[in-house]
């Protein structure tokens, strides 16, 4: 014979109260003494009750899900970056939801779709896809990370005009006249852009000819090992490079000492982002280190702010630092 499923009322019975009182237990809601509710989950454990979690997520209205949208996990930061996401939204009793973009607008619209038919509980992004107008019409709470989609999205940012001050001193500082820049293409809406900034000011300041090459996220490795040994044969007086990021950094690095340099006797070069991973196969790389945990908590803390229907700071911007390499 099958056994009887038990119902909140046979915990209301147990308990000594009322089936109401049961119910906002299980929800939290209203004033209960604490006597109350030590009562009804001691009836719970004894009729071993499991809640009806979908009907309470109706209740609630949260499925507590979050939709996590960046470009991909094939890289040292992004891949840090959502899992500290992933673990700082698990400890606030939410799931992910995660779909990686590869800078295909078309894709970012399709996880879109996919995300809120899920009816998630809010967003997270940072793709770089521009134009996308569903950011705009989205009435669910969405945080931004290294990325600006609308002027109503917080972002959350690393100081990246400091960053970008503080490679370009080190590599000054280290007697180089000639400093190429690598970066996004220009007309790219991203923080990103405070990096370049900073190193035009400053190369501008000392006199120096400044030179960026543009490098697409989404470009694949032969395409920016092709663009990178354009770099040195148009400009083979290149002694100092401050890289946007570790991995063309390190690309970098890779083509220079195919052509005979030494690194970094020859050609110092400065990364930006410090993931875990790019630091433990990549220690001789001198980097601006991103906060990537303190990040993923205040994303997250945003979006609990807005989920709960608080009002936000529009963004925040965090401080990074340099890690000097091993051989630096």
């Amino acid at each position: 014979m099958k056994k009887q499923a038990v119902k909140l009322e046979d915990v209301a019975a147990v308990a000594g109260v009322s089936k109401t009182t049961v119910s906002r237990v299980l929800n939290n809601r209203g004033y209960l003494s604490q006597a109350t509710i030590d009562k009804v989950h001691k009836a719970m454990q004894k009729l071993h009750y499991q809640p009806n979690i979908i009907a309470r997520q109706l209740y609630q209205q949260r499925t507590n899900l979050v939709g996590l949208v960046f470009p991909t996990v094939d890289n040292p930061f992004f891949g840090q970056l959502e899992a500290c996401l992933d673990y700082e939204l698990y400890k606030r009793g939410y799931r992910v939801l995660m779909g990686n973009s590869q800078n295909n607008p078309d894709r970012e619209r399709a996880y879109l779709r996919q995300l809120l038919n899920g009816q998630v509980d809010g967003l997270i992004v940072g793709a770089h896809n521009e134009g996308i107008k569903q950011y705009r019409n989205i009435q669910l709470p969405v945080v931004s990370i290294e990325r600006l989609v609308s002027k109503d999205i917080p972002v959350v940012a690393a100081d990246n005009y400091a960053g970008g001050v503080l490679a370009t001193q080190r590599l000054l500082d280290d007697g180089c006249q000639h400093i190429i820049h690598t970066n996004y293409p220009h007309d790219l809406a991203s923080p990103n852009m405070e990096r370049r900034r900073a190193y035009e000011e400053l190369m501008r300041k000392h006199g120096l000819p400044m030179y960026t090459y543009e490098v697409s996220f989404d470009s694949s490795t032969a395409e920016k090992l092709k663009i990178f040994r354009r770099l040195f044969d148009e400009h083979p007086e290149v002694d100092g490079v401050f890289a946007d990021n570790d991995t063309n950094a390190s690309l970098i690095m890779q083509v220079a000492r195919k052509q005979g340099r030494r690194v970094p006797e020859d050609l110092k070069v400065v990364g930006f982002d410090g993931a875990s991973m790019t630091r433990t196969l990549l220690p001789e790389l001198t980097t601006i280190q991103q906060p990537i945990q303190q990040m993923a908590s205040t994303a997250v803390q945003l979006l609990q702010e807005r989920i709960d229907g608080k009002k936000t700071t529009s963004s925040v911007q965090l401080p990074v630092k340099l890690i000097r390499g091993t051989t630096a």
